[in-house]
């Protein structure tokens, strides 16, 4: 599979090439490099959409500054492919997300340009930060440049950089690429021209001098700092960000490439913290991508000419469980809210906030906020269940225990991506939730081996009283068919899947299906376990006092996960069984296929199997 870039862009091995171009070239450049974005992410699958509408930013960003010196930081990685094809990374677009391929988001690793590593929002006003003192301590003229998104601004996290970089005055340029207009009125020739007249030399000239004259004159000074404020914040959104510190600039139009050109330029002559809002158009240049932008964020392969989308996995996946089983329960409950972190769509909640708006809640992306928010209505006798992928639930850490657990409220929480994530890497993998969850005191831990179990154990933790902690995998399961009732299993209890001898397979959560191929070959027992938190004791003291090797096995790093919790339960029984666990490694399993990290890790079939089998010889020596 390849992808041939057009006359101009296979000039461009990196950014020093682009900025030997004309600037007369660079629309035709912009345009080449979309076409190769989409050609290329429609063989692939990737993110898109984001990509799309930053094309003439990264074409501007590249051409103004002196990247890599000058230091370059996207938040996430979404938006960040056309950054990589300009950096030399062109002819490996081809191995996009896949195994020892490009990554999907940004790496240091990677290349010079990825100034920081980025797979979670909200991140690189922080980072930029942090370079920008680190330069200025080390006598380095270098500009530091953090680019947004309106959704990524969101978060606390960027706000609370701000008002530290606002405090220091430290030289740092903020770009806000607004691609939903959510926070500007409609671009137009007045946005354009103050923005040229607010980022250009003779207006920052008499604006410095006139500081320095007013210095001497406090009363006439505060007057005109007034004045000067009021006029802006007439005309101008930026009042929030003149006020955090930052000199404001914009909306301009993110695809009028000689604006953004001059307004970068003008900027860069600039000291102090500044801010650039850019409005763009998500899918900016492909007519369905323009039209649904959310469908076209993540996209499988797909054919360029019609936009017709690959037919994704015909199975139902525990996300679309999740969907209807909330939906159902919402019908009976009118005390039920479902909470999401800006994962609407991932967690599977669309049909839920059309059904049932009043009860649902996107509070951006503040994880954080999405805690504690449901801690404040389950505090007020409401059930809030909070839909979250495993990654995400990481960045509310001291919520869950301080707000949450420590009240003992009654909050469910949803975890999905919990285990390996495929294509989207180490950064998105749910590899932790079991060891920073199964410390916590009163929270409830459970992981559903199918489809029908996830519909079962989301209803039990539900029911249960207090904090519950369901997690289950990207995907599609093995195909078992959800019971369309509200049952409940029995709290605290797994079950015998299987009886064998000498071995017992304990499967916490999806891997269930290999431990079954397991006790095929080994004719050993398997126990479904279900529960993490409480753990099954009796059912492990039953299999201890028949079995010579209790195995578990779990998605999880095996650093405090359900092994853990079973090895420390034995050795506190003293029991005379071995116990062997199986988990994910005390490293990062990069991106590829679910079932290529799992080989990677030793939790395929045959690396479990020779490992048993050793142990097995061992014994009966």
């Amino acid at each position: 599979m390849s992808v041939a870039a057009s006359a101009l862009l296979a000039q461009i091995d990196s950014p020093h090439d682009l900025r030997q171009l004309d600037r007369a070239q660079l629309p035709l450049l912009a345009q080449e490099l979309r076409d190769f974005l989409l050609a290329s992410v429609s063989q692939t699958g990737g993110h898109l959409a984001a990509g799309l509408g930053v094309v003439e930013l990264s074409v501007a960003l590249h051409y103004v500054f002196n990247t890599p010196n000058d230091r370059l930081i996207w938040d996430v990685g979404h938006q960040a492919y056309p950054h990589k094809i300009l950096t030399g990374r062109r002819e490996q677009m081809t191995q996009l997300r896949r195994k020892d391929g490009l990554s999907g988001f940004l790496r240091r690793a990677e290349s010079p340009y990825d100034a920081f590593g980025a797979g979670h929002s909200s991140t690189s006003i922080s980072a930029a930060l942090g370079m920008a003192v680190a330069a200025h301590a080390q006598g380095i003229q270098r500009e530091h440049i953090a680019v947004i998104g309106d959704g990524a601004l969101s978060a606390g996290m960027a706000f609370e950089a701000m008002n530290h970089a606002g405090v220091l005055d430290s030289d740092l340029l903020v770009v806000l690429n607004d691609n939903d207009m959510s926070i500007s009125p409609p671009v137009g020739a007045i946005s354009h021209y103050l923005a040229r007249l607010l980022s250009g030399r003779f207006y920052n000239r008499l604006r410095q001098g006139g500081k320095q004259v007013l210095e001497r004159v406090p009363r006439v000074k505060k007057f005109a700092h007034r004045w000067e404020e009021h006029m802006k914040g007439m005309l101008i959104p930026g009042t929030l960000f003149e006020e955090l510190g930052f000199n404001y600039i914009g909306p301009i139009d993110g695809h009028d490439l000689p604006l953004l050109l001059d307004t970068l330029n003008n900027m860069r002559a600039m000291r102090g913290p500044r801010f650039l809002h850019v409005v763009t158009q998500k899918g900016h240049g492909y007519a369905p991508a323009e039209a649904a932008p959310v469908t076209y964020h993540g996209v499988t392969p797909f054919n360029p000419n019609t936009g017709k989308l690959d037919k994704k996995s015909a199975g139902l996946t525990y996300t679309k469980v999740f969907s209807d089983w909330i939906c159902d329960l919402a019908t009976r409950d009118e005390r039920l809210f479902a909470i999401t972190p800006a994962m609407c769509d991932g967690s599977g909640l669309v049909e839920f906030a059309q059904r049932f708006p009043e009860r649902y809640h996107d509070v951006g992306i503040a994880e954080q906020h999405a805690v504690t928010f449901a801690a404040g209505l389950a505090c007020e006798d409401q059930k809030p269940v909070v839909a979250i992928y495993s990654t995400f639930l990481q960045r509310a850490y001291d919520q869950l225990i301080h707000d949450v657990t420590l009240q003992n409220l009654d909050v469910t929480f949803a975890v999905d991506r919990a285990g390996l994530v495929g294509a989207d890497g180490a950064t998105h993998a749910g590899s932790f939730d079991l060891s920073y969850a199964r410390c916590i005191p009163n929270l409830a831990i459970l992981a559903p081996a199918d489809e029908a179990e996830c519909r079962a154990l989301l209803q039990t933790a539900y029911a249960h009283v207090g904090p519950a902690l369901v997690r289950y995998p990207r995907g599609t399961g093995p195909g078992t068919v959800p019971d369309q009732t509200l049952a409940t299993a029995p709290w605290g209890k797994g079950e015998l899947r299987r009886e064998g001898r000498q071995v017992a397979i304990l499967s916490f959560g999806a891997l269930l299906t290999q431990a079954q191929s397991l006790a095929e070959s080994l004719d050993a027992t398997v126990a479904n376990m279900r529960f993490i938190k409480p753990l099954d004791t009796e059912l492990i003291q039953q299999l201890a006092s028949t079995h010579t090797i209790l195995v578990t096995l779990e998605e999880n790093v095996l650093a405090g996960g359900a092994g853990s919790a079973v090895t420390e339960w034995v050795q506190a029984q003293d029991l005379s069984v071995r116990v062997l666990c199986f988990g994910l490694p005390d490293r990062y399993i990069e991106q590829g296929t679910q079932l290529e990290q799992l080989a990677e890790a030793g939790l395929d079939v045959p690396q479990i199997l020779a490992a048993i089998e050793v142990a097995m010889s061992r014994d009966m020596c």
